[in-house]
This record gives structure tokens, sequence and C-alpha cells, in this order.
């Protein structure tokens, strides 16, 4: 990788304190308690730590990695993302393309509700309109259109599209299925399911829940009958807690508490490589003439960032500095480029724009991912250093940040933001963050405002190319293109890795960052 510097490289123990000194320019919105768990799960019983708040047991909007653990054990797809980001059935046993413009689809035999009520064609066409129907929605944004439903016996159906979806099969993973009468275009907090375990109760504003087997499952019993699910925001919570055994698995966790776990009596630690994108990226609804809404003052920014020193001493070798606009591990995706350290290219640069006196604010959720706070301070004073005038705005789990993200709220220059790519490709990620049309755009429905027709139209193109040599050059192409557009100040994939406790097993952990509960097991 190109690395250009005019002066020296913060050492380790530099960046953190360049963290530490930020603390006093933070604004931070309130924070949710941090109390950990109390009462160590009993036998039978698994305890999960989520380090966000689990809003709902639906993902119409709440899609974030642990979440789909939970979300999956209640509720089911006909698809989901297995073992090497292959597709593997569930709710059906037959996804296949017959036509390029449709699938045939057939539900599995005997697949009920923990009602006992079976799972019908019907449930699935109004799962996708209820999806649709939802404003400001992550999943319905990975998809270049919807399909349509065309029932053909019982069992059996067709999904239709007007142009070809090459990994429809993928797509259709994340679409989770509820009985039609009780569906609604909102997040479901409980209500019934498909899946091996039914809510016995629910608490979305402390993001509590506990679930239990469910005695109707139509596949093969879960072997932990009863599982509690923790909101612990503070992460030295989430680690003494998984020590003393009070909490079961946690994931999500900085390299530092990795460190501190390690070789630990009772406790083992999971690894993989991962499939989600973590960005500082711009806010692309800056008006003409706003000095961010110019690609080459965002490009000078980037050049503040010493991203091998935060990856190295902030994130402790724990990930790699994106090379591309998505994770190399997708398929079809390329290197594109690289960033480059060089303060003073990037104090010339905006000199030469006319942007020398710039302000930058840059908000984001906390625990969005492993060592944001300290990223995002290193951040602030690389920025500063160079230069510019930048500002902190932290929020609360759970909080508003959404309506900020969509322009509804206050005003920002940079996003803190990670994203899970919930399919093996990479034309997935592209449509969801650089698919952004001026319709879309009218409903907040695009990627921080990121609209450029004629790469969303490159996108569209390549997404529906039936021949995948094709449809990979086509997407290498668009690629290329999204980054000469300098959509991010600086970006990082970072590994997934999960704690859990020794008595815990068979967590098969994937790169998008979830297992099957169903298949976890207790010893002891």
């Amino acid at each position: 990788m190109t690395r250009i510097s005019s002066g020296p490289h913060p050492s380790r123990r530099t960046v953190l304190r360049l963290g530490a000194s930020a603390t006093a320019g933070l604004a931070l919105g309130p924070l949710a308690g941090c109390a950990g768990p109390t009462g160590a799960p009993g036998p039978g019983t698994i305890s999960l730590g989520l380090n966000r708040s689990l809003v709902s047991l639906d993902n119409k909007l709440n899609q974030f990695d642990a979440a789909v653990t939970v979300q999956r054990a209640v509720r089911q797809g006909l698809t989901r993302i297995g073992k090497g980001l292959n597709t593997e059935l569930v709710l059906a046993d037959r996804f296949e393309m017959t036509e390029p413009t449709r699938w045939t689809v057939r539900l599995r035999a005997g697949v009920r509700y923990s009602d006992g009520t079976p799972v019908t064609v019907k449930d699935v066409a109004t799962a996708l309109k209820m999806y649709a129907g939802v404003n400001g929605s992550f999943l319905i944004g990975l998809f270049p259109e919807l399909p349509t439903v065309e029932p053909v016996d019982e069992r059996t159906f067709y999904l239709r599209t007007e142009h070809p979806v090459p990994i429809l099969d993928q797509l259709m993973a994340n679409i989770l299925i509820s009985p039609a009468a009780k569906n609604r275009p909102e997040e479901l907090s409980g209500g019934v399911g498909s899946g091996p375990y039914v809510v016995t109760s629910a608490n979305s504003g402390t993001g509590e829940y506990s679930l239990a087997a469910n005695r109707n499952y139509w596949g093969r019993r879960p072997a932990i009958e009863k599982v509690r699910v923790r909101f612990v925001p503070e992460e030295s919570s989430r680690i003494v807690a998984v020590r003393s055994g009070e909490l079961d698995v946690i994931d999500t966790i900085t390299p530092d508490s990795a460190e501190q776990l390690r070789g630990l009596p009772g406790v083992r630690l999971d690894r993989t490589s991962g499939t989600r994108v973590n960005q500082l990226f711009f806010n692309f609804r800056k008006p003409r003439g706003h000095p961010l809404a110019d690609p080459r003052v965002r490009e000078a920014l980037s050049y503040a960032i010493d991203g091998e020193a935060l990856v190295r001493d902030v994130l402790t070798g724990s990930a790699q500095q994106a090379e591309g606009v998505v994770p190399l591990a997708l398929r079809g995706a390329v290197r594109t480029g690289s960033y480059v350290y060089d303060p003073g290219k990037a104090r010339k640069r905006l000199a030469a724009l006319g942007a020398d006196d710039l302000k930058v604010k840059i908000i984001w959720e906390s625990g969005e991912f492993p060592g944001d706070t300290s990223v995002m301070e290193a951040v602030l004073e690389m920025l500063r250093s160079a230069g510019v005038r930048a500002s902190l705005q932290q929020f609360q789990p759970g909080g508003d940040i959404l309506q900020w993200r969509q322009g509804r709220r206050g005003d920002w220059d940079v996003l803190g933001n990670g994203y899970s790519v919930p399919t093996g490709y990479a034309s997935t990620s592209l449509q969801g963050m650089y698919g952004g049309t001026p319709e879309k755009e009218k409903t907040r429905d695009t990627y921080q405002g990121y609209v450029f027709p004629e790469i969303a139209t490159r996108i569209a193109d390549a997404s529906s190319e039936s021949d995948e040599k094709t449809r990979n050059k086509k997407l290498a192409d668009v690629q290329k293109a999204i980054w000469d557009t300098r959509p991010c100040l600086w970006a990082f994939i970072p590994n997934v890795v999960l704690a859990r406790r020794t008595r815990v097993t068979d967590v098969r952990l994937l790169q998008v960052n979830s297992y099957d509960l169903a298949s976890v097991r207790l010893e002891g």
C-alpha cells in the first residue's frame, strides 16, 4: 500500500494520548445505564450480552450483527447465509432461477409457526409488502427491485422481477416471515414466528428478552431450553460479566478486551474474517458550493488520517484498512485505491481549494464498532493537527441518530458507521450504499444522501447481469467510479471476534458475524 508522509508518524502512545486529550472537546449524548447483568444463568439457560439495544425481534429496521442471531432464532427466512457465504435453504426446500426474471420457490412441507399454524405463500407476499412499507429500511435498499409473489399451488410460488436479480436467493434470506394477519409495516417486538425459540418476555426499552424452546418447532429441537438476552452498553461490564460467568457470550469486543480474555480459564475466543465495512462516511446532503460537496476537498481531508497508526495502535491489528469501497472478501469486490497519510498535503490542498478554515463535525452511535470512541478521538486530533476545526458528537444506542442520518435533525459532516453485508456479494453492498436515486432521497432512503444517478444506473445494470464474468467486470468498473467520488474520510474492515464461556459449545461463527443459536450447546 502506498504511504506518503510529510512528518513522523504517531506512536501507539501518542495516538492513544491524542484520543484521551480530545475528551475535553467531546460532545457526549446521554448514555444508557452502565450497570452490568446480575445473576449467573442457570442450567439449561444461556445468557447473551449485546453491546447495542435490541429494539425488536423483527429486522425491518433494526439490523445489526448481534441482533441477527437472536432475530433468526424467533423468525426465519426462506433461506439464510451460511458457511462460506453460501445460500442455505430454511423455510423453502426449493429456490431456483427457472427464467432470468423468475424464481420458482417451494415451501418446505410441514413448516409452521409456534402457535401451530402453517407458513403460507400469502405470508411471504405480505412480508415483502410490510418491509417495503417501512420508511428508512436498511434491508430494502439492498434489493435492486423487490420481487412480486405469484402463487402456483399451496406450497409453490414464483418470485418475479422486471429485471434479472441473479442473487435473489441470498437477498431473500433477510426477509423474515410472520403470519400475514399479524404482520405490520413496523418492527415487531413479540408475536409468533417459525423459529426454534419463542418470546416469553420482551422489554424493548431496556433491550432485555427471554426466549424458550419452541415446542412446536418444525425442525430439530434446540439443545438449549432458555435464552436470556441482555443489553450491556459498557464493554468493561460485559468483560467482567463473561469472566465471572454472569454472561455466556459477548461479541463486538475491542482488541484490548480480547487480550484481557485470552488464555483465561473458562473463556474462549472465536475469530473469523469479516464482511462488514466500518466507515467515516461524508454527508452527501451538503448544498452546492459547500466545501464538502467537492470531492477534491473530501480527498484532501483523507490525507490527514493516519490509518496505519489507527489499525496498529488503536485497533491493535484486529482490522485492515479498506482498499476499496466494499470488503474484498465479497464476490465481485476489487481494489480501487488506498488511504494515504500526508498531513502536509492535506493542509496545502485544503488551502488551495479555499477550505483551509474548514469545520468538520463527526457523529456516531456508541458501540457502532469495537473501539469506536478511541478511534474517533484519535481522528479528531489528526484532523486538528492538519488545521481542521473538528468536533465530535456521540449518541446513545437506540437514540435518534437515525433522524440525524436522514437529515431530519441537526447538521453534521462525517458519520462513523458500520455497514454489514448480509449476502456474499459485492453487488448487495454497492446497491445498499451507492445505489441512491433522487426518488429514494425524497423519503430519505439513501445512504447519507449519496445520490449519483449515473452510478446508480451502472450498479443496477451490473446487478441484473446474468453472466457472472460480465457482471463482475461491470461491478469492477463502477467500484472505481465510486472511489473517485471519495465517499469516506477513512474506512476499515474489522475481524469478527466473539468471547464465550467454555460451557458454550458448537458456536459456528460466520463471516457475517452471526451464528445459529439452535445449534449451540451447553456443557455442565
